[in-house]
């Protein structure tokens, strides 16, 4: 190491407004140290006990980060550039350790200033600046957190609006179906009593047992018809019900059409039970039939309530390890059916998977919220109209996760640009500008992977790249 000039000091931009008696001390403070090409000056991590400044040569600064993985800044080779403790005098406030890497490319020289003397200037001769530079620091902290929770609040708030509505449609139809389920069920054995009253034999109320068996057995399992075919039907056996004289004879006809019943059965009902005992024969069938039908209905409607909720399970990763093997098509089926709800019926949703995509090493939670977000910006780009396109690939070591949409395209002009933070092309109130940057650091810094946009008016794709073998830079 060897002393400086307060001349070469002068030329530098940082120090240039400094009289002769600063530069000497300034000088006298700090020391030259000479570098060779590939040389590290400051390691990340290492005690943060030198503020350097460039004098000639050429630095790059890299740093490692949880949330975006391995960042390197430009070469630079201008003179007075600077890094290393550049927060010292914040005090016991500042990072304790090296919060970047500063290594040569080139024969370099640096002037290294120790970190106590650089505060100690800095509050000496610049008090103002320095209580400036610290509330900006702060407030700049605090303000990045409260958006990225507003973001995330924001994004909660859409996702459960769109569950709950989910939710209300088989919960409300299991309830609907429930309460009719208490007036068939009274009505069926109000028949079923009356029938007994009138004598059935037990033979017949077994054949008749068996007969709604048959039917209700067939519910959901006849070939298909159309809603002409199904009128013609209707029509067929109400008027068949009407000549036997049973009651409500058109209101009972589309339940027991849609169970396969047809009038050559009702003619075997009424050789089985008798032409006196037919009418209540058929109207007991018919409830039978509904009942069986209300019972598919809450069936059906609990099975979806149980499917959404297994679906939010799914999505949050309750109950589940933070990094863990995970098939990548279940995260996207989860995150989809979170989303239903709030997908416009004009909006076609098509899914292309590649099944032979092997489980990836991933924080599923994580990626969900990457997937919640490019999926929110694909239908916000659509509108009331278009094709939302999911799909994945597999290229040798990595897993490929596509998301595309037919919105209006990202312009050339800003597509670089997209990934910073706070850069948003919604209008004020509608996006923060986190959301793709939240993304490019889950999958790059968190996993290790790479995200990247593709657009052109009417298709926009954005491609996420995932290795296959656990990354070095994921962490706990």
């Amino acid at each position: 190491m060897t002393n400086i000039d307060i001349d070469e000091l002068r030329k530098l931009f940082l120090f240039e407004r400094l009289n002769d008696e600063q530069l000497t001390k300034l000088a006298n403070s700090g020391q030259v140290r000479t570098f060779g090409q590939d040389e590290v000056i400051l390691q990340q991590g290492d005690p943060a006990e030198c503020f350097a400044v460039l004098l000639d040569g050429e630095i790059q600064m890299i740093s490692e980060t949880v949330s975006a993985g391995t960042v390197a800044m430009p070469r630079t080779s201008q003179p007075g550039v600077y890094g290393g403790a550049t927060s010292a005098y914040l005090g016991d406030r500042a990072p304790q350790t090296y919060q970047h890497t500063l290594r040569t490319t080139a024969p370099t020289r640096m002037f290294m200033l120790p970190a106590k003397k650089f505060a100690y200037i800095v509050a000496e001769w610049f008090p103002m600046a320095m209580h400036l530079l610290d509330g900006m620091l702060s407030g700049g902290r605090m303000q990045r957190e409260i958006i990225d929770r507003r973001q995330r609040l924001t994004a909660l708030g859409t996702i459960t609006a769109g569950l709950t509505h989910e939710l209300n449609n088989p919960a409300a139809a299991a309830v609907r179906a429930a309460s009719e389920l208490r007036s068939l069920i009274k009505t069926s054995r109000l028949q079923l009593a009356q029938l007994a009253e009138e004598g059935i034999p037990p033979e017949k109320l077994r054949t008749l047992i068996e007969w709604q068996e048959s039917c209700t057995s067939n519910l959901g399992k006849l070939p298909q018809r159309s809603p002409l075919e199904m009128s013609d039907a209707e029509d067929e056996l109400g008027d068949a019900l009407d000549e036997l004289g049973v009651e409500d004879a058109w209101d009972l006809a589309p339940a027991l059409v849609t169970a396969g019943f047809t009038p050559e059965a009702l003619e075997k009902i009424r050789g089985k039970v008798g032409e006196d005992r037919a009418p209540a024969a058929v109207q007991w069938l018919a409830k039978a039939i509904e009942i069986s039908q209300m019972l598919n209905e809450v069936t059906e409607a609990t099975e979806r309530i149980t499917s959404l909720i297994g679906s939010a399970k799914q999505y949050s990763q309750m109950d589940r390890a933070p990094f863990q093997q995970a098939d990548v098509h279940d995260l996207l089926d989860s995150t989809v059916a979170i989303f239903r709800g709030k997908i416009h019926p004009g909006i076609t949703v098509v899914t292309d998977y590649d099944r032979t995509l092997p489980p990836i090493p991933c924080y599923a939670g994580e990626l969900n919220q990457v997937w919640t977000n490019l999926i929110h910006n694909a239908l916000d780009a659509m509108g009331d109209q278009g094709t939302l396109t999911i799909r994945t690939a597999h290229d040798e070591d990595e897993a490929i996760v596509e998301i595309g949409d037919t919105g209006p395209g990202v312009p050339e002009a800003i597509k670089d640009r997209i990934f910073e933070p706070f850069f948003t092309t919604k209008s004020v109130g509608q996006g923060t500008g986190l959301g793709l940057d939240i993304s490019y650091r889950i999958v790059a810094g968190r996993h290790g992977g790479e995200i990247k946009v593709r657009s052109v008016p009417g298709e926009t794709w954005f491609e996420v790249r995932l290795p296959l073998r656990e990354p070095v830079v994921a962490v706990s």
